[in-house]
C-alpha cells in the first residue's frame, strides 16, 4: 500500500512560514534541491491544498522555459507538470496540468488512493497536512529543518488530542545546515 508522506521545510522553531507568508529563510540549495527532485520524481501524485496549488501552478508549468531558470529548477518543472495531482479546495472550480479537484478529506477516499498501485503520495500544504493529521493519515514525515530561528510564524504542528508513535527512519544532514528529520509510523518503517 501506498504511504502518505508530508514533505515540509521548518525553522528551528518550528514554524513552517513567518506571519507574513515568507518563506524566503528557506535554504535551499543545489544539494538540497537536488535531493528533493530524487525523493519526489519517485511520487505517485502530489496531494496539495490549494493555496499550495495556486503557488506552484502559478510558476512550475513553464519554469522549464524561463532563461532564469536553473536546471535543477527546469528538472523539477517537468517532475511537477508530469505529477498526477490531487488538490483539495471547496472553492477551485478548475485545475490545469494533470490535476483532479476534490472538496473534502475524507478518509475512505484516501485510503482507497493509498490502495492503488504507484508511487508514495507527496503531501504538501500546512492547512492540509493539519486535516491529514487530524485523520490520522499520515504515514510518514520528512521534516526539513533549516538552521534559522524566526520567532513567529505558522507553526507546522499545532495543539493535538492525539499521540502518534513514531520511528526514526533517518536522518540526513545538508552541507547548509539543513537536516532532514525523517519519521515513519512503526508500522509503515521499512528503514
Amino acid at each position: 500500500m501506498r504511504k502518505v508522506i508530508l514533505m515540509m521545510q521548518l525553522s528551528l522553531d518550528g514554524y513552517f512560514e513567518g506571519p507574513q507568508r515568507q518563506i524566503d529563510w528557506h535554504m535551499v540549495d543545489d544539494e538540497l534541491h537536488g535531493h528533493m527532485n530524487e525523493e519526489l520524481r519517485t511520487m505517485g501524485a502530489f496531494l496539495s491544498g490549494r493555496v499550495t496549488y495556486e503557488l506552484m501552478a502559478d510558476f512550475w508549468p513553464t519554469a522549464d522555459s524561463d532563461p532564469e531558470s536553473t536546471p535543477l529548477m527546469a528538472e523539477f518543472a517537468g517532475i511537477w507538470r508530469d505529477m498526477p495531482k490531487v488538490v483539495y479546495s471547496r472553492s477551485l472550480e478548475r485545475a490545469d496540468w494533470n490535476t483532479t479537484i476534490v472538496r473534502d478529506v475524507v478518509v475512505e477516499d484516501v485510503l482507497e488512493l493509498k490502495a492503488q498501485p504507484g508511487g508514495d503520495l507527496a503531501l504538501g500544504g500546512a492547512d492540509l497536512a493539519a486535516a491529514f493529521m487530524r485523520h490520522d493519515l499520515v504515514d510518514e514525515y520528512r521534516i526539513y529543518v533549516h538552521p534559522v530561528l524566526i520567532g513567529r510564524g505558522r507553526p507546522l504542528f499545532r495543539e493535538s488530542d492525539v499521540t502518534v508513535p513514531l520511528h526514526l527512519a533517518e536522518t540526513r544532514p545538508f552541507g547548509n545546515g539543513v537536516v532532514l528529520l525523517r519519521y515513519q509510523r512503526p508500522e509503515t518503517s521499512s528503514a
